[in-house]
């Protein structure tokens, strides 16, 4: 590949070589690597569960030194311009892998909730201005799924497809976009989730059994989203770190692709009770409870026994089993879904109508959008080369967001349902 020439402006070359060190510098600050199980710790769990003796889980965490890698990142963060908008973009990514190596530094303290909370909030934060929290909206889609069980959950015998199969119909799914980029489907038995992505590799759970609906939640969501973005991130000519994935992109990551699996019609009540059901156990575990009290929520919750285990893992990785420390990532889903389809909303009412797009160039914040866009036009950001159909459909986009602008205005509160007897007189 030829290598990119350096631009014209001196002060936009030396944000580059600041970029450029930060990527070396972060590329090993890797968060779910360092905080995922191994299988052996749920067998042993659900073994002793299964004899009528359930013990916590056990696992010795590797102690983890970033002491070089934050000096690095320290000293850039603060000799960049931070006045200037690159130079600020710059700054915020290196303190957020600050925040995370610190974060992983404190495994299994109270610090690393205090830190974890810094970078993904908690379920007590407010959906914007409003006094509505993701609490509140993780109650209201629980209420809501419950109302519609009988006739809208999936169930265990939805949950037939195999780990290749689903891999196999994946790569069918995204290779007409992706084409030669397509990244490569390989089976993870230590998987947390139920499929990784990254830019050149997306892990699918091994030991799992997948729904159909699964198949068109992951293509949008880990594929054309999560791996898309980075893969354009990594093809970016000067600002690399768009590639990496930094912590402080994670609740606009999420929310893009949360809003992909509704946009595309993918996602289903299940899957918006899973979501929901994360956030409440986070809360469960601020509050003090162990890993066994939520692994029991899930289970009354409708989940299955490996589901469950997988569930109360994803809250207590890093974090003590016993209560009180946990990773609260799980919780960014719903507060990045209503903030993207907010943002998005409102960049198509003020013309923006290239915001969606620019999403789409790397891992960025709403706000990186906002203030990257003079460097879009410039070229010094470049496009993206792959997008998700959604997105690349641009007209029909449009007209879901211009829709959107309107009915939203409607306050349901204000409507009778019996008011719709009278408008067929």
């Amino acid at each position: 590949m030829t290598a990119t020439p350096p631009p014209d402006d001196p002060a936009l070359s030396k944000f580059a070589e600041f970029d450029a060190r930060l990527v070396a510098a972060a590329k090993g600050i890797r968060v779910l690597s360092f905080l995922d199980w191994p299988p052996s710790v749920r067998k042993a769990f659900l073994k002793s569960w299964d004899s009528g003796d359930p013990e916590l889980p056990k696992y010795e965490y590797p102690r983890l030194d970033f002491a070089k890698e934050g000096a690095e990142l320290k000293e850039i963060a603060y000799a960049v311009d931070r006045q200037h908008p690159i130079g600020r973009y710059v700054y915020q990514t290196a303190k957020s892998y600050m925040t995370a190596a610190s974060m992983l530094e404190n495994i299994g303290t109270p610090g690393f909730t205090a830190l974890s909370v810094e970078l993904y909030g908690k379920p007590g934060d407010r959906l914007g201005s409003g006094s509505l929290t993701n609490l509140d909206a993780a109650d209201h889609f629980l209420k809501v799924s419950d109302e519609f069980a009988s006739t809208t959950y999936i169930t265990e015998e939805d949950y037939s497809l195999s780990p290749d199969f689903v891999a196999k119909r994946l790569d069918e799914e995204v290779r007409p976009t992706f084409g030669e980029h397509t990244p490569q489907f390989v089976i993870d038995d230590g998987l947390a989730s139920k499929a990784a992505a990254g830019a050149r590799r997306v892990r699918i759970r091994g030991n799992t059994k997948f729904a159909p609906l699964d198949i068109g939640q992951l293509a949008q969501h880990e594929v054309f989203v999560h791996s898309a973005t980075m893969r354009n991130g990594l093809e970016q000519p000067y600002l690399k770190s768009l590639g990496l994935g930094s912590p402080r992109t994670t609740r606009t990551q999420e929310g893009l692709a949360t809003l992909a699996e509704l946009i595309t019609s993918t996602i289903d009540l299940s899957r918006l009770r899973r979501i929901a059901l994360r956030i409440k156990a986070i809360h469960m575990s601020l509050e003090g409870a162990d890993f066994l009290e939520v692994f029991q929520y899930f289970l009354e919750s409708g989940q299955d026994e490996f589901e469950s285990y997988q569930s109360a893992m994803r809250v207590f990785r890093g974090g003590d089993v016993r209560g009180g420390i946990c990773f609260t990532k799980d919780g960014v889903y719903v507060q990045g879904l209503i903030f993207v389809h907010t943002f998005l909303r409102k960049a198509i009412q003020s013309g923006k109508v290239d915001f969606p797009h620019y999403l789409m160039s790397g891992r960025l914040t709403l706000g990186d959008v906002v203030q990257l866009e003079p460097w879009f036009k410039t070229g010094f950001v470049a496009m993206p080369r792959i997008e998700a159909p959604w997105v690349a459909n641009r007209h029909c986009l449009a007209a879901y967001l211009c829709y959107s602008t309107f009915a939203n205005r409607i306050k349901l509160a204000d409507v009778d349902i019996e008011q719709f007897v009278q408008l067929d007189r």
